[in-house]
């Protein structure tokens, strides 16, 4: 199912993966015109190099809202297969996340070059696989729940997808709540931006290892190993226990 997937993306496209570069960097450059240059983030407290500090931080969410949202009507799509053989029905919307990490990969790949040459990173690259692992399963995990929830209550996905976008402005992609000077006396919304928010950790983790050059704190790895951990968990187990009916409600 992944390498059909992944044909059926690629067929007839001359750049292949290439094309979901082009997304990032064009989100990169509008936000980068929005909040680097005509509402410039405050100057002392913009990151250095701040288009690359962005392009991180847009690739992990792009991965996380893309695959969930991929996900939610998967088993819909593939009803009749679903109603027709016997097989283990995770593997639908697992395919799907499986083939947004393939391609989130890719542009890690063509990415870490650009920051190893620009910001120095180095052997922090070494704990990347184990922040990936933690990431694909947290999204594995919230896709497998998302998924089997919309097969029988078609009104998931359409709430799923209008919560991204707040999702996305309080996720810590334009700013680094630590570091910001206007979050320096709001220590609660510190807190809510960086461990209620639970795609923060993994963005900051991913950003880290990539932009920053160095390990994430302990309090991160050890956040993102046990959501992920949590979520997969729950996922794994929702899925399981609503699974029984979904050849009649697809």
């Amino acid at each position: 199912m992944v390498r059909r997937e992944l044909r059926q993306k690629y067929k007839g496209s001359a750049l292949g993966v290439l094309w979901y570069l082009i997304n990032p960097l064009v989100l990169m450059g509008a936000y980068y015109l929005m909040f680097g240059v005509l509402f410039k983030v405050a100057g002392d407290d913009q990151p250095e190099h701040y288009p690359l500090f962005l392009l991180v931080g847009l690739v992990v969410w792009i991965f996380f809202s893309q695959a969930v949202l991929s996900a939610a009507p998967s088993l819909l799509e593939h009803g009749a297969l679903v109603r027709k053989a016997r097989f283990p029905r995770e593997t639908i919307p697992a395919s799907v996340v499986t083939v947004h990490l393939v391609t989130f990969i890719a542009l890690l790949v063509l990415l870490t070059p650009i920051m190893i040459a620009v910001r120095g990173t180095g052997l922090a690259l070494l704990a990347l696989p184990l922040v990936l692992v933690c990431l694909f399963a947290f999204v594995l995990g919230f896709s497998l729940a998302v998924s089997v929830l919309h097969a029988y209550f078609r009104d998931i996905a359409p709430i799923l997808s209008a919560a991204l976008l707040p999702w996305f402005f309080l996720s810590p992609i334009f700013f680094d709540p630590l570091t910001a000077d206007r979050f320096s006396e709001h220590t609660t919304i510190v807190f809510i931006l960086e461990w209620i928010n639970p795609v923060a950790p993994f963005i900051v983790a991913v950003r880290d290892v990539v932009y920053g050059g160095e390990l994430p704190g302990l309090d991160v790895i050890a956040y993102i190993v046990v959501a992920a951990a949590l979520v997969l968990g729950a996922g794994v187990a929702l899925f399981r226990r609503m699974q029984g009916e979904l050849a009649v409600v697809v």
